[in-house]
């Protein structure tokens, strides 16, 4: 997936991120503005549960007067990522009127602030995430063909947890040392047991949820070896 990341990174064209809930999703689109070399700013919108006028107005902005309440002009996230990255997540919620504003973005390099008739130029690369099933969404109707052809030139899958478990090693340690630093703590040393235990563990919450079981079991911590209790009362609920 990384040596796939570095080939991708300098190219202009979007990119397609999928993945479960709490993989990482965000983690890689960083990565990829990282070694892009882009001099603009990485910029996140959530389309999840956004209406059209919202989505519009968050992505595109508007000028003065174009709508009741509209007293300033306002540059919406688009012009922020300018030189940059537009990383788009939950792509797949995004609704049929909002999507077809993106595929103008997409296909022209060209979007509308509310109330303007001429149309602005965009030199963002996109970046797009989504947790949920595509083919499924297209077979419904839900997600446009034509917008999904043009947002896959570059596709990355990130796996689910409990399909890498040779990772959980490699977080654990991670995730115990940052906590420890962020409360001022000693790292604690963990059981042996542990790794043992996790990895007979499903993770529907992947890594996000690996994390805050750290994180709570760390903050417990007194003294000695980091106890299990915490991992193994979160796998019984």
């Amino acid at each position: 997936i990384f040596q796939y990341i570095e080939s991708i990174a300098r190219t202009s064209q979007p990119v397609l991120i999928r993945g479960e809930t709490g993989v990482g999703k965000e983690l890689i689109a960083r990565t990829l503005h990282s070694l892009s070399g882009l001099p603009g700013d990485f910029v996140a919108v959530n389309a999840a549960g956004l209406d059209d006028n919202v989505f519009s107005d968050t992505l595109f902005g508007h000028v003065k007067g174009a709508y009741t309440g509209a007293d300033r002009t306002r540059n919406g996230l688009i012009e922020q990522a300018a030189t940059g990255t537009l990383f788009l997540y939950e792509i797949g919620d995004l609704n049929h009127a909002s999507q077809v504003k993106l595929l103008r973005l997409l296909q022209e390099g060209e979007y509308f602030p509310l109330g303007r008739d001429k149309p602005r130029k965009s030199d963002a690369r996109i970046v797009a995430a989504t947790n949920r099933n595509l083919s499924r969404l297209l077979k419904t109707g839900e997600f446009r063909k034509d917008l999904n052809y043009r947002l896959r030139t570059h596709r990355i899958y990130i796996p689910p947890l409990r399909e890498r478990l040779d990772d959980i090693p490699l977080l654990v340690d991670h995730f115990i040392e940052d906590t420890a630093r962020t409360l001022g703590k000693k790292k604690p040393t963990p059981p042996v047991e542990l790794i043992t235990l996790l990895k007979t563990y499903t993770f529907p919450g992947n890594i996000r949820e690996l994390q805050s079981m750290v994180i709570d079991a760390v903050s417990r911590h007194k003294s000695g070896i980091l106890s299990l209790k915490v991992f193994r009362a979160h796998i019984k609920r």
